[in-house]
Protein backbone atom coordinates (compact mmCIF):
# COMPACT_ATOMS: atom_id res chain seq x y z
CA UNK A 1 0.00 0.00 0.00
CA UNK A 2 1.71 3.47 -0.80
CA UNK A 3 2.50 5.88 2.13
CA UNK A 4 0.26 8.98 2.47
CA UNK A 5 2.66 12.16 2.96
CA UNK A 6 1.75 13.59 5.99
CA UNK A 7 2.89 16.97 4.61
CA UNK A 8 0.76 19.16 1.67
CA UNK A 9 3.48 21.49 0.49
CA UNK A 10 1.23 24.52 -0.11
CA UNK A 11 3.67 26.88 -0.35
CA UNK A 12 5.23 25.02 -3.69
CA UNK A 13 3.87 26.20 -6.88
CA UNK A 14 2.63 23.16 -8.57
CA UNK A 15 1.79 23.33 -12.63
CA UNK A 16 -0.41 19.99 -13.87
CA UNK A 17 -0.32 20.24 -17.52
CA UNK A 18 -1.64 17.54 -20.36
CA UNK A 19 -0.54 16.33 -23.19
CA UNK A 20 -1.60 19.55 -25.29
CA UNK A 21 0.47 21.47 -22.54
CA UNK A 22 -3.07 23.78 -21.13
CA UNK A 23 -2.75 24.43 -17.83
CA UNK A 24 -5.62 22.56 -15.74
CA UNK A 25 -4.38 24.13 -12.92
CA UNK A 26 -1.73 26.53 -11.11
CA UNK A 27 -1.93 25.34 -7.38
CA UNK A 28 -3.00 21.84 -6.88
CA UNK A 29 -4.82 20.63 -3.46
CA UNK A 30 -3.08 17.60 -1.38
CA UNK A 31 -6.97 16.61 -2.46
CA UNK A 32 -5.42 15.76 -6.04
CA UNK A 33 -8.20 18.94 -6.92
CA UNK A 34 -7.35 22.40 -7.84
CA UNK A 35 -7.48 24.92 -5.57
CA UNK A 36 -9.70 26.54 -7.92
CA UNK A 37 -12.42 23.88 -7.91
CA UNK A 38 -11.35 22.19 -11.14
CA UNK A 39 -10.00 18.84 -11.16
CA UNK A 40 -6.07 18.64 -11.58
CA UNK A 41 -6.24 15.39 -13.92
CA UNK A 42 -6.17 16.27 -17.64
CA UNK A 43 -6.37 14.04 -20.59
CA UNK A 44 -3.24 12.50 -22.43
CA UNK A 45 -2.45 10.02 -25.04
CA UNK A 46 -0.42 7.84 -22.82
CA UNK A 47 -1.56 5.76 -19.58
CA UNK A 48 1.82 7.04 -18.36
CA UNK A 49 2.16 10.10 -15.78
CA UNK A 50 5.46 11.71 -14.47
CA UNK A 51 6.22 13.60 -11.76
CA UNK A 52 9.32 16.70 -11.86
CA UNK A 53 10.89 18.09 -8.66
CA UNK A 54 12.36 21.57 -9.11
CA UNK A 55 14.75 23.49 -6.73
CA UNK A 56 13.30 26.85 -8.17
CA UNK A 57 11.32 27.77 -10.45
CA UNK A 58 10.98 29.47 -13.87
CA UNK A 59 13.25 32.57 -12.28
CA UNK A 60 15.96 30.20 -12.10
CA UNK A 61 17.53 29.49 -15.36
CA UNK A 62 18.34 26.35 -14.63
CA UNK A 63 15.39 24.72 -13.56
CA UNK A 64 13.87 26.53 -16.37
CA UNK A 65 15.51 24.48 -18.58
CA UNK A 66 14.53 21.64 -16.90
CA UNK A 67 10.90 22.67 -17.03
CA UNK A 68 10.97 23.28 -20.86
CA UNK A 69 12.54 20.20 -21.68
CA UNK A 70 9.99 18.59 -19.31
CA UNK A 71 6.76 20.09 -21.33
CA UNK A 72 9.05 18.89 -24.69
CA UNK A 73 9.21 15.48 -24.08
CA UNK A 74 6.07 14.90 -22.40
CA UNK A 75 3.70 16.66 -24.75
CA UNK A 76 5.88 14.72 -27.57
CA UNK A 77 5.32 11.11 -25.86
CA UNK A 78 1.27 11.82 -25.08
CA UNK A 79 2.33 12.03 -21.39
CA UNK A 80 0.48 13.32 -18.53
CA UNK A 81 2.89 15.41 -16.51
CA UNK A 82 3.15 17.53 -12.93
CA UNK A 83 5.31 20.05 -12.05
CA UNK A 84 5.86 21.08 -8.51
CA UNK A 85 8.26 23.44 -8.10
CA UNK A 86 10.57 25.65 -5.33
CA UNK A 87 11.25 22.41 -3.01
CA UNK A 88 14.03 22.76 -0.77
CA UNK A 89 16.92 19.97 -0.59
CA UNK A 90 15.28 18.54 2.84
CA UNK A 91 12.07 16.92 3.90
CA UNK A 92 9.89 18.70 2.02
CA UNK A 93 11.61 17.02 -1.13
CA UNK A 94 10.86 13.53 0.03
CA UNK A 95 6.40 15.09 0.56
CA UNK A 96 6.62 16.13 -2.58
CA UNK A 97 8.19 12.87 -3.80
CA UNK A 98 5.63 11.17 -2.06
CA UNK A 99 2.70 13.35 -2.91
CA UNK A 100 3.65 12.31 -6.72
CA UNK A 101 3.83 8.49 -6.64
CA UNK A 102 0.14 8.74 -4.55
CA UNK A 103 -1.44 10.69 -7.11
CA UNK A 104 -0.68 8.23 -9.79
CA UNK A 105 2.52 9.21 -11.07
CA UNK A 106 4.88 6.04 -12.88
CA UNK A 107 8.11 8.32 -12.93
CA UNK A 108 9.12 11.07 -10.42
CA UNK A 109 12.04 13.24 -11.12
CA UNK A 110 14.29 15.83 -8.92
CA UNK A 111 16.48 18.18 -10.68
CA UNK A 112 18.94 19.24 -7.78
CA UNK A 113 22.04 17.68 -5.94
CA UNK A 114 20.40 17.85 -2.60
CA UNK A 115 17.42 16.46 -3.35
CA UNK A 116 19.31 12.81 -3.51
CA UNK A 117 18.93 11.23 -0.37
CA UNK A 118 15.39 12.11 0.23
CA UNK A 119 14.13 10.65 -3.52
CA UNK A 120 16.27 7.83 -2.11
CA UNK A 121 13.68 7.43 0.73
CA UNK A 122 11.26 8.04 -1.33
CA UNK A 123 12.42 5.08 -3.71
CA UNK A 124 12.36 2.21 -1.06
CA UNK A 125 8.82 3.55 0.08
CA UNK A 126 7.23 3.29 -3.44
CA UNK A 127 9.19 -0.02 -5.22
CA UNK A 128 6.69 0.12 -8.37
CA UNK A 129 7.27 4.01 -8.84
CA UNK A 130 10.69 4.55 -11.06
CA UNK A 131 12.81 7.02 -9.44
CA UNK A 132 15.32 9.50 -11.07
CA UNK A 133 17.80 12.40 -9.72
CA UNK A 134 20.10 14.39 -11.67
CA UNK A 135 23.66 15.43 -10.59
CA UNK A 136 23.10 12.71 -7.87
CA UNK A 137 26.25 10.01 -7.35
CA UNK A 138 24.45 7.13 -5.58
CA UNK A 139 22.58 5.38 -7.61
CA UNK A 140 25.45 3.16 -8.77
CA UNK A 141 26.39 2.50 -4.82
CA UNK A 142 22.66 1.92 -3.37
CA UNK A 143 21.57 -0.37 -6.21
CA UNK A 144 18.23 0.12 -5.71
CA UNK A 145 16.23 -1.07 -9.12
CA UNK A 146 13.89 1.54 -8.96
CA UNK A 147 15.98 4.52 -8.42
CA UNK A 148 18.73 6.36 -11.49
CA UNK A 149 20.86 8.82 -11.95
CA UNK A 150 21.43 11.15 -14.81
CA UNK A 151 23.69 13.70 -16.24
CA UNK A 152 25.45 14.53 -19.85
CA UNK A 153 29.00 14.86 -20.94
CA UNK A 154 27.85 18.87 -20.08
CA UNK A 155 32.41 19.58 -20.00
CA UNK A 156 32.37 19.01 -23.97
CA UNK A 157 29.72 21.81 -24.37
CA UNK A 158 31.79 24.07 -21.67
CA UNK A 159 34.28 23.26 -23.59
CA UNK A 160 33.16 24.51 -26.47
CA UNK A 161 31.68 27.70 -24.93
CA UNK A 162 35.43 28.20 -24.05
CA UNK A 163 36.97 28.55 -27.35
CA UNK A 164 34.07 30.73 -28.17
CA UNK A 165 35.19 32.97 -25.03
CA UNK A 166 39.17 31.89 -26.65
CA UNK A 167 38.26 33.85 -29.79
CA UNK A 168 37.15 36.78 -28.00
CA UNK A 169 39.63 36.82 -26.12
CA UNK A 170 42.08 36.90 -29.55
CA UNK A 171 39.75 39.22 -30.63
CA UNK A 172 40.43 41.73 -28.14
CA UNK A 173 43.87 40.87 -28.23
CA UNK A 174 44.02 41.74 -31.80
CA UNK A 175 42.45 44.95 -31.54
CA UNK A 176 44.54 46.41 -29.08
CA UNK A 177 42.02 46.35 -26.75
CA UNK A 178 43.85 44.23 -24.21
CA UNK A 179 47.40 42.60 -24.10
CA UNK A 180 47.86 38.99 -24.18
CA UNK A 181 49.05 38.79 -20.75
CA UNK A 182 46.02 40.61 -20.01
CA UNK A 183 43.58 37.70 -21.37
CA UNK A 184 42.03 37.23 -18.08
CA UNK A 185 38.60 35.15 -18.02
CA UNK A 186 36.68 35.31 -14.35
CA UNK A 187 33.99 32.56 -13.87
CA UNK A 188 31.53 32.54 -11.01
CA UNK A 189 30.48 28.85 -9.65
CA UNK A 190 28.35 27.68 -7.31
CA UNK A 191 30.35 25.44 -4.94
CA UNK A 192 33.05 24.08 -4.86
CA UNK A 193 32.03 20.70 -5.85
CA UNK A 194 33.23 18.58 -8.74
CA UNK A 195 30.86 19.44 -10.99
CA UNK A 196 31.19 23.10 -10.64
CA UNK A 197 35.24 22.20 -10.80
CA UNK A 198 34.97 19.99 -14.21
CA UNK A 199 32.74 23.02 -15.66
CA UNK A 200 35.29 26.03 -15.15
CA UNK A 201 38.09 23.10 -15.82
CA UNK A 202 36.69 22.07 -18.96
CA UNK A 203 35.57 25.72 -20.18
CA UNK A 204 39.35 27.28 -19.29
CA UNK A 205 40.87 24.38 -21.27
CA UNK A 206 38.51 25.21 -24.50
CA UNK A 207 39.57 28.90 -24.07
CA UNK A 208 43.11 27.91 -23.84
CA UNK A 209 43.13 25.90 -26.76
CA UNK A 210 43.06 28.99 -28.92
CA UNK A 211 44.13 31.60 -26.46
CA UNK A 212 47.47 30.09 -24.69
CA UNK A 213 48.29 33.14 -23.12
CA UNK A 214 44.72 32.80 -21.04
CA UNK A 215 44.75 32.12 -17.29
CA UNK A 216 41.41 32.01 -14.92
CA UNK A 217 40.16 33.16 -11.98
CA UNK A 218 36.95 31.44 -10.04
CA UNK A 219 34.88 32.89 -6.91
CA UNK A 220 32.22 31.19 -5.42
CA UNK A 221 28.83 32.44 -4.35
CA UNK A 222 27.73 29.32 -1.70
CA UNK A 223 24.43 29.05 -3.41
CA UNK A 224 22.84 27.41 -6.71
CA UNK A 225 20.46 30.69 -7.31
CA UNK A 226 21.29 33.50 -5.56
CA UNK A 227 21.42 36.71 -8.50
CA UNK A 228 22.67 39.56 -5.92
CA UNK A 229 25.96 37.22 -4.76
CA UNK A 230 26.13 36.30 -8.46
CA UNK A 231 26.15 40.26 -9.89
CA UNK A 232 28.36 40.62 -6.82
CA UNK A 233 30.65 37.86 -8.22
CA UNK A 234 30.95 39.16 -11.38
CA UNK A 235 31.50 42.78 -10.58
CA UNK A 236 34.25 41.65 -8.18
CA UNK A 237 35.79 39.81 -11.15
CA UNK A 238 35.39 42.55 -13.76
CA UNK A 239 37.26 45.22 -11.07
CA UNK A 240 40.22 42.65 -10.74
CA UNK A 241 40.42 42.45 -14.25
CA UNK A 242 38.99 39.83 -15.62
CA UNK A 243 38.17 40.95 -19.32
CA UNK A 244 35.46 38.44 -19.69
CA UNK A 245 32.82 36.54 -17.44
CA UNK A 246 31.23 32.88 -17.39
CA UNK A 247 29.48 30.92 -14.47
CA UNK A 248 28.19 27.90 -13.21
CA UNK A 249 25.26 29.76 -11.68
CA UNK A 250 21.58 29.83 -12.02
CA UNK A 251 20.44 33.45 -12.27
CA UNK A 252 20.95 36.57 -14.51
CA UNK A 253 23.13 38.24 -11.59
CA UNK A 254 26.73 37.81 -13.76
CA UNK A 255 25.16 38.01 -17.57
CA UNK A 256 23.58 41.77 -16.46
CA UNK A 257 26.61 42.80 -14.71
CA UNK A 258 28.75 42.23 -17.94
CA UNK A 259 26.02 44.29 -19.67
CA UNK A 260 26.05 47.19 -17.54
CA UNK A 261 30.15 46.69 -17.41
CA UNK A 262 30.25 45.82 -21.38
CA UNK A 263 32.57 43.02 -20.42
CA UNK A 264 31.92 39.68 -22.99
CA UNK A 265 29.82 37.29 -21.04
CA UNK A 266 29.17 33.45 -21.58
CA UNK A 267 26.24 31.89 -19.62
CA UNK A 268 24.73 29.05 -19.10
CA UNK A 269 21.79 26.99 -19.36
CA UNK A 270 20.29 29.29 -22.34
CA UNK A 271 20.87 32.38 -24.52
CA UNK A 272 20.65 35.84 -22.60
CA UNK A 273 20.98 37.90 -25.88
CA UNK A 274 17.80 39.37 -25.11
CA UNK A 275 18.67 40.85 -21.82
CA UNK A 276 22.28 41.52 -22.54
CA UNK A 277 22.05 41.88 -26.41
CA UNK A 278 25.71 43.84 -26.22
CA UNK A 279 27.70 41.30 -24.23
CA UNK A 280 26.20 37.56 -25.11
CA UNK A 281 28.73 35.46 -26.44
CA UNK A 282 27.16 31.38 -26.41
CA UNK A 283 25.71 29.10 -24.00
CA UNK A 284 25.79 25.58 -23.47
CA UNK A 285 23.60 23.62 -21.59
CA UNK A 286 22.10 19.66 -20.98
CA UNK A 287 19.21 19.27 -22.80
CA UNK A 288 17.00 17.06 -21.00
CA UNK A 289 14.62 16.14 -23.28
CA UNK A 290 16.33 12.91 -24.76
CA UNK A 291 16.64 11.48 -21.29
CA UNK A 292 12.90 12.22 -20.22
CA UNK A 293 11.75 10.50 -23.82
CA UNK A 294 14.35 7.47 -22.44
CA UNK A 295 12.46 6.96 -19.03
CA UNK A 296 8.97 7.19 -20.63
CA UNK A 297 9.75 4.66 -23.18
CA UNK A 298 11.37 2.28 -20.58
CA UNK A 299 8.82 2.44 -18.70
CA UNK A 300 5.99 2.19 -21.56
CA UNK A 301 8.10 -1.17 -23.01
CA UNK A 302 9.08 -2.93 -19.29
CA UNK A 303 12.54 -2.49 -20.08
CA UNK A 304 15.12 -1.92 -17.62
CA UNK A 305 16.46 1.82 -16.47
CA UNK A 306 20.30 2.61 -16.30
CA UNK A 307 21.49 3.47 -13.22
CA UNK A 308 23.99 5.98 -14.61
CA UNK A 309 22.75 7.31 -17.82
CA UNK A 310 25.19 9.92 -19.54
CA UNK A 311 23.83 11.88 -22.69
CA UNK A 312 26.45 13.32 -24.81
CA UNK A 313 26.56 15.07 -27.89
CA UNK A 314 25.49 12.52 -30.34
CA UNK A 315 22.30 11.99 -28.06
CA UNK A 316 21.32 15.54 -28.54
CA UNK A 317 21.95 16.29 -25.10
CA UNK A 318 24.83 18.54 -24.54
CA UNK A 319 24.05 21.50 -26.81
CA UNK A 320 25.13 25.26 -27.58
CA UNK A 321 22.79 28.34 -28.36
CA UNK A 322 23.20 30.28 -31.56
CA UNK A 323 26.25 32.63 -31.11
CA UNK A 324 25.51 36.12 -30.03
CA UNK A 325 26.47 39.39 -32.13
CA UNK A 326 29.35 39.76 -29.67
CA UNK A 327 31.26 36.78 -30.96
CA UNK A 328 34.14 36.63 -32.59
CA UNK A 329 34.86 36.08 -36.48
CA UNK A 330 35.49 32.90 -37.27
CA UNK A 331 34.09 31.49 -33.89
CA UNK A 332 31.34 29.12 -35.50
CA UNK A 333 33.49 26.98 -37.45
CA UNK A 334 35.88 26.30 -34.70
CA UNK A 335 33.04 25.08 -32.72
CA UNK A 336 31.68 23.06 -35.58
CA UNK A 337 35.28 21.60 -36.17
CA UNK A 338 36.24 20.82 -32.53
CA UNK A 339 32.30 19.27 -31.88
CA UNK A 340 33.65 16.86 -34.46
CA UNK A 341 36.22 15.97 -32.98
CA UNK A 342 34.76 15.21 -29.46
CA UNK A 343 32.31 13.28 -31.09
CA UNK A 344 34.54 11.01 -32.84
CA UNK A 345 37.03 10.11 -29.96
CA UNK A 346 40.34 11.82 -31.12
CA UNK A 347 39.85 14.99 -29.31
CA UNK A 348 39.49 14.71 -25.35
CA UNK A 349 38.60 17.94 -23.08
CA UNK A 350 41.02 16.54 -20.07
CA UNK A 351 44.05 15.55 -22.35
CA UNK A 352 46.83 15.14 -19.83
CA UNK A 353 48.99 16.80 -22.09
CA UNK A 354 47.52 20.27 -22.40
CA UNK A 355 47.48 20.79 -18.50
CA UNK A 356 49.76 20.57 -15.40
CA UNK A 357 49.11 20.06 -12.05
CA UNK A 358 52.06 21.53 -10.06
CA UNK A 359 53.97 22.50 -13.04
CA UNK A 360 54.01 18.36 -14.09
CA UNK A 361 51.74 16.63 -16.15
CA UNK A 362 49.21 14.35 -14.49
CA UNK A 363 50.09 10.92 -15.03
CA UNK A 364 47.82 8.82 -12.52
CA UNK A 365 44.87 10.05 -10.33
CA UNK A 366 42.65 8.33 -8.04
CA UNK A 367 38.92 9.65 -8.66
CA UNK A 368 36.15 9.82 -5.78
CA UNK A 369 33.88 7.77 -7.95
CA UNK A 370 32.19 5.70 -4.59
CA UNK A 371 31.39 8.48 -2.57
CA UNK A 372 31.75 8.05 0.87
CA UNK A 373 32.06 10.79 4.04
CA UNK A 374 35.76 10.79 3.61
CA UNK A 375 35.46 11.65 -0.22
CA UNK A 376 38.50 8.83 -0.54
CA UNK A 377 40.02 7.61 -4.37
CA UNK A 378 38.92 5.12 -5.46
CA UNK A 379 39.18 4.57 -9.57
CA UNK A 380 42.07 5.15 -11.15
CA UNK A 381 40.32 8.22 -13.85
CA UNK A 382 43.39 8.20 -16.33
CA UNK A 383 42.87 6.47 -19.03
CA UNK A 384 45.02 6.51 -22.33
CA UNK A 385 46.32 9.72 -21.34
CA UNK A 386 43.26 11.52 -20.70
CA UNK A 387 41.31 11.79 -17.70
CA UNK A 388 38.14 10.25 -18.03
CA UNK A 389 35.60 12.27 -16.82
CA UNK A 390 31.94 10.61 -16.44
CA UNK A 391 33.62 7.59 -18.71
CA UNK A 392 33.38 3.83 -19.06
CA UNK A 393 29.98 3.42 -17.56
CA UNK A 394 31.48 4.35 -13.72
CA UNK A 395 28.94 7.24 -13.19
CA UNK A 396 27.00 9.88 -14.60
CA UNK A 397 27.96 12.53 -12.53
CA UNK A 398 31.90 14.66 -12.56
CA UNK A 399 33.98 13.65 -10.69
CA UNK A 400 37.15 15.65 -12.16
CA UNK A 401 38.40 17.70 -8.98
CA UNK A 402 41.81 18.47 -9.88
CA UNK A 403 43.27 22.18 -9.27
CA UNK A 404 44.91 22.50 -12.44
CA UNK A 405 47.77 25.54 -13.01
CA UNK A 406 46.36 28.58 -15.12
CA UNK A 407 43.09 28.68 -12.44
CA UNK A 408 43.17 30.55 -9.65
CA UNK A 409 40.79 30.25 -6.38
CA UNK A 410 39.34 33.43 -5.37
CA UNK A 411 37.45 32.13 -2.37
CA UNK A 412 36.82 28.22 -1.49
CA UNK A 413 35.02 28.68 1.65
CA UNK A 414 31.65 27.40 -0.11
Amino acid sequence: MKKLCALALSLAMVFTLGACGNSASTNEGTDGTAENGNTAETTAKSDIKMGFICLHDENSTYDLNFINAAKEACDEMGVEYVIKTNIPEGQECYDAACELADSGCDIVFADSFGHEDYVIEAAKEYPDVQFAHATGTKAHTENISNFHNAFATIFEGRYLAGIAAGYKLNEMIANGTITEDQAKIGYVGAFTYAEVISGYTSFFLGARSVCPSATMEVTFTGSWYDETAEKEGANTLINDGCVLISQHADSMGAPTACETAGVPNVSYNGSTESACPNTFIVSSRIDWAPYFKYLIESVTNGTEIAADWTGTLATGSVVLTDLGTAAADGTQDAIDAAKAELEAGTLHVFDTTTFTVGGEQLTSYMADVDTDAAYEGDHEAIVDGYFNESGDGLRSAPFFNVQIDGITLLDTKF
